[in-house]
């Protein structure tokens, strides 16, 4: 250039330049003089190429240990596997599920051709054993876990039977010798079951009360009770509760407090913090919609202190079941009530004065190493799960030493009562802990907004798109506001599930 005039272009112009490229051109012109490497370098211009290479919505806040949109966009893009191999192809059917062990050495995977595998998980992978379990009337294995010091490995099963039995099994394997070391039953069968610690199990059992009530019974188990020793008092009663409206406990797990290292994920962008639901024990937060009159109402009547005997609020409760029948009876209930709500409605008026209440210090950060919850999805106004449930643990339950099956009948509680619960609106398609166990990922597929379930044996129409959701177990809260991504097409009156496995950076799920 003539006059020694600067030929080089502003850094705004090159910015704006480099906005139309993709991040392949963006590290090759960047190579080419100094100013172009600033540029090239520059945070805002790598947000919008990580928001546009990902396709990941702009509300969704970059990692919290991310340093830089530049080092974010490189690590995804170097550490998410994309490399096949090896291809295993011993299971001749459908392969369901896979876990791996807590040190990485091994993983186990579960199929339709009703066999469990376990693996070896070297640079090259190989098969250190294989259980084939229909000899145990087993239709096919569907979930496995290994307990926290990788010695035993949990295997859930579908056992074969008419086509509405809804039982199961779990099988406990010992990795040292792979032998059986026993079975426990386990109804529904996708309560899958999960260790509470290195050597107990939690089972689930279902008992029709009605059409549409039940009571879902969860028990402690030692893994090392015998295969034929269904019998013999080494089970504990941990939970009985109440299900109305055609509901189940599934797909129970728990989370260990003791281990909550993550730091807290930023808030949504342009989320009002006055906008963030009170929780307070035993309440029902719904995280898609207002709450209603009800929901506002129940806790309330529920958490409402009662005297030193008792005797007024179990007064009070019997009054409103008598009122309650006698209205019934002399015609005052309208519109009339199909047997179906009446068969509800009884159950709920009954359950109020058998019920145990909530544990008080459930969101208390005291002691919150020694705590450990039990979660699982629910529901309340239909059989499709919409909800989940949260119980504490206390110290007393997770051994198998005291009370044990039969010693706790003589209670006058039939029922205990959740300690807090969510509601999703929506069908839970699928559950993940963190690995420090801090958040719950939830899969889920949207109801409509507004819809109105007048029969529970008729759930609403589910959405195609599969939401993610982010719960913090910490305050529970919803930590995100849900992720929506994939898409499914199961008919809306199907029993499905989509397992995840989360580790620190990344969420995957089984199809």
């Amino acid at each position: 250039m003539d006059g020694g005039v600067n030929p080089l272009l502003p850094d705004s112009i090159l910015f704006e330049i480099f906005l139309y490229l993709d991040y392949k051109d963006v590290l090759s012109v960047g190579q080419a003089c100094r100013q172009w490497h600033a540029v090239a370098q520059d945070e805002v211009l790598w947000k919008e190429l990580f928001y546009r290479y990902y396709s990941v919505a702009r509300d969704v806040p970059r990692h919290p240990a991310a340093v830089s949109w530049y080092g974010e966009f490189q690590r995804l893009y170097d550490t998410i596997p994309c490399v096949e191999v090896q291809t295993l192809k011993e299971h001749s059917d459908q392969v369901l599920h896979l876990s791996f062990s807590h040190n990485g050495y091994m993983f186990a995977s579960c199929s339709k051709d009703c066999t469990v595998k376990i693996w070896n998980n070297d640079l090259e992978f190989s098969l250190l054993h294989s259980s084939n379990m229909k000899k145990f009337n087993w239709g096919y294995t569907q979930f496995s876990q290994f307990n926290a010091d990788d010695s035993l490995l949990l295997v859930s099963g579908v056992f074969l039977g008419p086509r509405t039995s809804s039982s199961g099994e779990i099988a406990v394997i010992s990795l040292d010798n792979f032998t059986l070391l026993s079975r426990v039953r386990n109804k529904p069968y996708d309560v899958f079951g999960c260790w509470l610690n290195e050597t107990n199990l939690i089972s689930g059992n279902l008992h029709r009360i009605g059409y549409l009530t039940s009571c879902s019974v969860l028990w402690l188990n030692n893994a090392f009770q015998g295969v034929e020793s269904e019998n013999m008092n080494v089970v504990k009663r941990l939970f009985k509760l109440q299900n109305l409206n055609a509901s189940t406990i599934r797909t129970v797990m728990v989370v260990d407090c003791s281990r909550y290292d993550s730091p807290d994920l930023p808030p949504n962008q342009g989320e009002q913090s006055t906008s963030d639901p009170v929780l307070v024990p035993h309440q029902t937060t719904d995280l898609c919609s207002d709450s209603e009159e009800e929901e506002e109402e129940e806790p309330k009547q529920q958490t409402t202190p009662e005297d030193s005997t008792g005797a007024k609020s179990e007064a009070k409760r019997e009054d409103g079941l008598d009122r309650f029948l006698t209205d019934i009876i002399e015609g005052r209930i309208r519109p009339v009530m199909t047997e179906l709500e009446m068969e509800t409605k009884v159950a709920q008026l009954l359950a109020q004065n058998r019920t145990k209440p909530p544990e008080p210090n459930l969101l208390s950060m005291e002691g919150c190493s020694q705590k450990k919850y039990l979660i699982f999805t629910t529901g309340c106004l239909t059989y499709s799960p919409h909800q989940i449930g949260i119980k504490q643990i206390l110290p007393h339950q997770m051994t198998t030493a005291g009370p044990v099956l039969g010693e706790e009948r003589e209670s006058d509680k039939f029922f205990d009562s959740l300690d807090h619960v969510i509601d999703i609106h929506g069908h839970i398609i699928g559950m993940g802990l963190s690995p420090d166990h801090r958040y719950l990922y939830v899969n889920s597929r949207a109801w409509p907004q507004d819809c109105i379930i007048s029969d529970p044996l008729q759930p609403p129409p589910i959405a195609e798109e599969i939401d993610l959701h982010v719960l913090d177990l910490k305050t529970m809260k919803e930590a995100k506001r849900a992720l929506r991504a994939h898409r499914a097409y199961t008919p809306s009156d199907d029993f499905f599930f989509i397992f995840l496995d989360v580790s620190r950076d990344f969420v995957a799920r089984y199809y």
